[in-house]
């Protein structure tokens, strides 16, 4: 574990402690000094530990006394997920227009559209590199023939291997290549799902799905997400019992927008769930590598009655335009192929040998550690740019992976309003209500520290602070 983040480290030990018992509520947790020289650790580091668990509410600071334990873990922070309000019914999706004005502003992932990289990493140079060499070493005969439409064989058992490291039984034969994670996902809805089915999404949830449910005439149940720990398993069990849920689709890890990491209690007890009322659980695998705490396994590896359909893709971990996904099953394997058969036939036989290359040479893994450490640096930058910006406004977990931060605002204001108004100062935000069926969480955006809080970046933001003082003053 790198000593940068070892604060985090610190965070887990306290909480494990509190959940054990050892500190009770209203009792005094250790002091900084103490901290500081059990551990070996650094003033600022325990600080921060502390900190975090401040801001999560199971922790006080008291003036010149310390830190307090104000709540024990699975008490006050669970209770809110009971007493959660009552789950709305059953809802037709209309996806809304404005997502294609974004992904047409090519701005999903930047406040700035139209942007260009300073720079092309190494990491990407030696994977167009081993594409391009794919492309060159082919010989006549291959240009005419379709890959089968499972995939490179090589490639899928490249990604069974990776997948065994992170704990997950399975073979090259439960693999399926598809067009990137999106593809995936509806590969996944459509093979077990028809139309009228209800799916369980999460709220806020990735958009996508939310177009995928409209696209399949497919109905959604939305779960509430709760900001550290994802999905809501007391009110998706309430809703298991009032509706006939045919699949759920849920991101264990850093589930965008809000970037919630799912405790491995919370992953068996959805298990449970899932196989208690025989359902389907897609899991959007996407972002799972983009750990700033090290390697995590899937919620697939704890599977034990083939209930997972696991979708991935290196999208965002590499390259947006690297247009390969997967999906892991082996019941709906044989579905799951012919539909890919049937929509899209195969993927480029060259794109995956080249990727398969650049996956078994390791320059992916060096890459992908450069690349974490520059994620994490960038989500200090903009967590710091926020919390300065608007102190005591705002709502904002702190990131332990992924590429986005869940930003909401306490002051009156509407984002949804405010996109047309920021897009003519050449501002692209997505607002929180892309990120719900119901069209909730006004008050809120997600932002990308897929790139650096640069100077420009910094104004944009001094733009945004303008306009929504300028429409509180209006609504007050």
């Amino acid at each position: 574990m790198k000593q940068d983040y070892a604060y985090l480290e610190l965070e887990a030990w306290l909480y494990s402690r509190m959940q054990a018992g050892r500190w009770q509520v209203g009792e005094r947790l250790p002091s900084v000094r103490h901290l500081c020289r059990e551990k070996q650790l650094s003033k600022a580091t325990v600080l921060h530990a502390y900190q975090r668990l401040e801001a999560q509410g199971r922790i006080e600071a008291r003036p010149r006394s310390g830190y307090f334990v104000c709540e024990l873990p699975g008490s006050a922070l669970d209770q809110s997920v009971v007493a959660s309000t009552a789950i709305p019914g059953p809802v037709p999706v209309n996806s809304s227009e404005l997502l294609t004005d974004i992904m047409l502003q090519g701005a999903a992932f930047d406040l700035l559209p139209g942007g260009q990289a300073e720079h092309i990493s190494a990491g990407l140079m030696l994977l167009n590199r081993s594409i391009g060499r794919a492309l060159r070493q082919s010989r006549g005969k291959a240009h005419q023939r379709y890959e089968e439409p499972a995939g490179y064989l090589p490639l899928r058992q490249t990604l069974a291997q990776r997948y065994q490291r992170d704990a997950c039984q399975v073979s090259a034969e439960e693999f399926c290549i598809t067009s990137g994670c999106q593809n995936a996902l509806f590969l996944s809805l459509k093979a077990c799902c028809r139309p009228g089915d209800l799916v369980a999404v999460e709220d806020p949830g990735f958009y996508g799905v939310i177009q995928l449910l409209e696209q399949l005439q497919l109905k959604a149940v939305q779960i509430p997400v709760h900001p550290q720990t994802g999905v809501d398993l007391n009110a998706l069990e309430r809703a298991l019992q009032h509706w006939p849920i045919r699949a759920c689709v849920v991101t264990p890890c850093f589930a965008t927008p809000g970037g919630s990491l799912m405790p491995e209690a919370h992953q068996r007890r959805l298990l449970a769930l899932a196989n208690k009322h025989e359902i389907t659980l897609i899991e959007d695998d996407i972002y799972r590598e983009l750990s700033f705490t090290g390697r995590l396994s899937p919620l697939k590896a704890l599977d034990e009655q083939d209930r997972v359909i696991l979708c991935g893709s290196y999208s965002k971990a590499l390259s947006r335009d690297l247009r390969l996904g997967w999906v892991l099953s082996k019941r709906w394997h044989k579905r799951i192929v012919y539909l890919q058969l049937i929509t899209q036939l195969a993927n480029s036989h060259f794109v995956q040998q080249g990727l398969n290359d650049y996956l078994i040479s390791g320059d992916y893994d060096r890459y992908l550690r450069q690349y974490i450490s520059e994620l994490y640096r960038q989500s200090q930058e903009w967590m710091q740019a926020l919390q300065s910006r608007w102190p005591e406004r705002i709502r904002v977990d702190v990131p332990q992976g992924g590429l986005c931060l869940w930003v909401e605002w306490q002051q009156p204001i509407d984002t949804l309003a405010l996109y047309p108004l920021a897009l003519r100062q050449g501002i692209a935000i997505t607002p929180g209500p892309l990120f719900s069926v119901s069209g909730d969480f006004r008050q809120a955006l997600r932002l990308s520290f897929a790139q650096a809080c640069s100077p420009k970046h910094q104004s944009a933001l001094e733009s945004l602070q303008t306009m929504m003082d300028q429409q509180s003053a209006q609504r007050d």
